[in-house]
């Protein structure tokens, strides 16, 4: 009898322990920054797009033994319709959606399509009324952001900077600067702004120079990780791997374009940045994280 109890707890340990590491595989951390689209959503902190399908099988299968591949079938086609839907509405810099290149280019929108089509199914429920639910994901960055991140960096060339901010009255004379602080990372607190992420922004400084955009980073950092993380958390943007031991922290003024995902930073924090040339390297490597709202 005790056997057959022990055996019992055993068994309800592992089922308790495997539900457990299903439901943390597909939880959200509180401090990641998930934007809800639609169908789906895009989580540009662990970086991937998702979307979510629900299919029935037709009134003429219901009750049958075809009823059940119907419905998932129909399902996948729903997620991958609204899987497209929703990457073809993200920011890829301040100016321009992905759906933007794809109705200027064919090109574009089939490669667009294609990875659609390779997105991996996570998940999928069956329902005791017959319909299917079916979850499917991409990375955000890798093939997509190989795609777009290069455009936008070109069509950045024709576009003008922030115009500067009105001219500030002349600082009081001070003695020799402090020497300069190599940092491994920058996080920007950009809450209470309404600045919006997307795969390549920029900041500036308030005289519209730019102090971190294309031509500080390396193009194959930014395509496999993208320009830049994104955090809802302050704390947690600051002890993320991705700025490492020492990022220097800065507030952000305002945003800049109409995706509102370009920033702006004091001049001040700005000449901080600037101060030492090792800091390009943290820039280089696209080590910065940005706190939204």
């Amino acid at each position: 009898m005790k056997l057959r109890f022990f055996s019992m707890a055993v068994l309800t340990g592992i089922v308790f322990l495997w539900a457990s590491a299903g439901f943390c595989q597909n939880a959200v951390s509180m401090s990641e920054w998930v934007e809800k689209v639609g169908q789906g959503a895009v989580n540009w902190s662990a970086g991937y797009i998702e979307a979510v399908g629900i299919g029935a099988p037709p009134d003429r299968s219901v009750g049958k033994i075809n009823a059940r591949p119907m419905a998932l079938r129909a399902a996948k086609v729903d997620a991958y319709r609204n899987l497209l839907e929703i990457t073809k509405g993200v920011q890829v810099d301040a100016r321009t959606t992905v759906k933007d290149f794809t109705v200027e280019s064919d090109v574009v929108n089939t490669q667009v399509e294609g990875l659609i089509k390779g997105a991996q199914v996570v998940d999928q429920q069956y329902m005791s009324d017959g319909t299917v639910e079916v979850r499917v994901r991409m990375p955000l960055y890798g093939n997509l952001s190989q795609i777009m991140v290069p455009l936008a960096i070109e069509k950045r060339k024709s576009v003008p900077q922030p115009a500067p901010a009105a001219p500030a009255p002349p600082a009081p004379a001070v003695t020799a600067p402090p020497a300069p602080v190599t940092y491994t990372g920058l996080v920007v607190d950009a809450r209470g702004i309404g600045a919006r992420p997307a795969m390549s922004p920029r900041i500036y400084d308030e005289d519209g120079k730019e102090v971190y955009g294309s031509a500080n980073v390396d193009r194959e950092y930014a395509v496999q990780q993208g320009m830049s993380g994104y955090a809802r958390d302050l704390t947690a943007a600051q002890s993320n791997q991705r700025v490492t031991a020492n990022p220097v922290t800065v507030k952000a003024l305002k945003t800049g374009g109409p995706g509102k995902s370009d920033v702006i930073i004091s001049n001040a924090d700005a000449g901080q940045i600037r101060a030492s040339a090792e800091n390009a390297s943290f820039m280089k490597k696209c080590r910065v994280m940005i706190v939204l709202d």
